[in-house]
């Protein structure tokens, strides 16, 4: 049962407030199946692989106040939780609620003369995947002087004995100038994690490799984690350090993935191209498909960042198409006052529109049906019915946003967090992935990472100044009761 303070409660119309209370997320607890993750339920407490011995070749200070940066400590943390919303639930001081703060360690763990460390990509393209490559290269090299840096060849299959995939040696000069271009430089795929304590491992301890970083989503993570526990019990030397990448920005606890903000300006400017479309023809409708299988964080801060969106349709909230209060409904209304629309939809979008699909892909993950396809379909049937005249445009531009290159602030990002991974590893960390929460990097226990995912929170902040931007109805369905229990199954309550 999750319940709502004073303080947290939106003036929303009575009609519509169970539906919201339903799906309430606060900062002490996040949904994950049919388990609600509160504070006391975190572990942040971060695995070594034993004590650190070897001075560091980075030469940092150790007195605050010097005239140049310095090492970070063990025991420096930032707090998960920041707000505090009831007396009930304290704002603790301990591994429930402190997170180890990231970056390069006084001592280290490896001798880097005699690392080799190895590098895969996993999953599908996000902007920025080149960009972490090379800066966890040129640290490893240029900061510690290791000179043997393997990358795997499509994600974990590279790892595959019978792939027959060579890995490739990396250095400076290979990887200087791959941020200039879109895709994974050592190429990317999904699947294979099922084999990754075993044939993955086989190879690991082959080579010998003493630290793996691992650059992938929610799927990729969960076979970094079986990996790191698998050498565990086989009593390797090795760390494995997780990348978090999901264009979706649906990790759970960090601020943002690397590539979301440049997949934002991507899909921004392909709203603003269709708007363009819409308002110079007459009763004419751009309809814009965006990535967002479970969350919609990309529709909704694309609609937010443009300005010109009518409509934005997110996984997280449900909809009717038919009725007084459907989506079909709503359009016609705005095109009889406006005389063109934008509607924006995330692809996890009016699933529950379809049949039921237990198929799933390489990685895993529920085929979804295509909502774009559905709603184009839907749209000009519904409006040849009423003999109203509709010219509909139809845009999908994800795979143009997935293999773009970086904007600047994701750039920098990257660079950031893959020189935060190296630090991790060279330390003797494991199981972790790096990531960014309350602006700060940190070091973060896999398993709780990937304990759910993140979602746009139908009664926060965003989602609120989302439907100020839209101007849509807060909520398009007839039956409330319906859509409620819809949204308690999707989010697991």
């Amino acid at each position: 049962m999750i319940e709502k303070n004073a303080d947290s409660v939106y003036s929303y119309p009575d009609r519509v407030k169970f539906f919201f209370n339903a799906v309430l997320f606060l900062h002490c607890g996040v949904i994950s199946g049919a388990k609600m993750y509160k504070a006391k339920d975190y572990d942040f407490t971060v695995e070594q692989l034993g004590p650190c011995k070897f001075n560091s070749p980075i030469q940092l200070s150790t007195v605050v106040g010097g005239a140049y940066a310095n090492y970070v400590r063990d025991d420096s943390f930032v707090r998960n939780r920041i707000n505090v919303f009831s007396k009930e639930e304290p704002n603790s001081i301990d591994a429930t609620n402190l997170l180890q703060k990231a970056g390069p360690r006084e001592k280290i763990y490896f001798d880097p003369k005699k690392v080799k460390a190895g590098i895969c990509t996993c999953g599908g393209l996000c902007p920025g995947l080149n960009d972490v490559i090379r800066a966890v290269v040129r640290c490893l090299w240029n900061r510690y002087g290791v000179r043997d840096i393997v990358g795997f060849r499509y994600g974990y299959r590279g790892l595959f004995k019978d792939s027959n995939l060579e890995p490739i040696q990396l250095t400076p000069d290979v990887v200087d100038e791959i941020h200039k271009i879109g895709g994974s430089f050592i190429g990317t795929s999904r699947g294979g994690g099922n084999r990754i304590p075993t044939d993955g491992v086989d190879t690991i301890e082959r080579l010998g490799i003493n630290m793996m970083f691992v650059i992938g989503g929610d799927g990729t993570q969960h076979g970094a984690l079986a990996m790191a526990e698998e050498i565990q019990k086989r009593g390797l030397e090795c760390a494995v350090v997780g990348i978090p990448k999901t264009v979706d920005n649906d990790f759970l606890l960090i601020d943002h993935s690397f590539g979301f903000e440049t997949a934002v300006q991507q899909a921004k400017e392909a709203i603003a191209s269709m708007h363009m479309e819409a308002r110079s023809q007459p009763n004419c409708i751009a309809l814009v498909k965006l990535m967002g299988r479970e969350s919609g964080f990309i529709a909704t801060y694309a609609a937010l960042a443009s300005h010109e969106t009518n409509f934005c349709l997110i996984p997280e909230i449900p909809f009717d198409m038919e009725g007084p209060n459907g989506f079909l409904a709503n359009l016609e209304k705005r095109l009889m006052d406006h005389k063109h629309a934008v509607v924006v939809v995330a692809e996890g979008a009016g699933q529950e529109l379809f049949a039921s699909n237990d198929e799933t892909d390489a990685s895993g993950n529920k085929k979804l049906a295509d909502i774009g396809i559905y709603l184009r379909d839907a749209i000009k049937s519904y409006f040849s019915k009423k003999n109203i005249p509709v010219d509909l445009k139809y845009c999908d531009p994800s795979y143009q946003i997935r293999s773009a290159v970086t904007i600047a602030s994701d750039s920098v990002y990257c660079e950031r967090l893959g020189n935060n991974a190296v630090h991790a590893a060279m330390a003797g960390k494991t199981k972790i992935v790096v990531g960014l929460v309350h602006d700060k990097f940190v070091y973060i226990p896999a398993k709780m990472a990937i304990a759910s995912r993140n979602f746009v929170d139908p009664e926060g902040a965003l989602w609120r100044d989302a439907l100020d931007a839209t101007g849509q109805p807060i909520l398009m369905v007839n039956d409330e009761e319906k859509a409620k229990k819809i949204m308690c199954q999707k989010l697991g309550l």
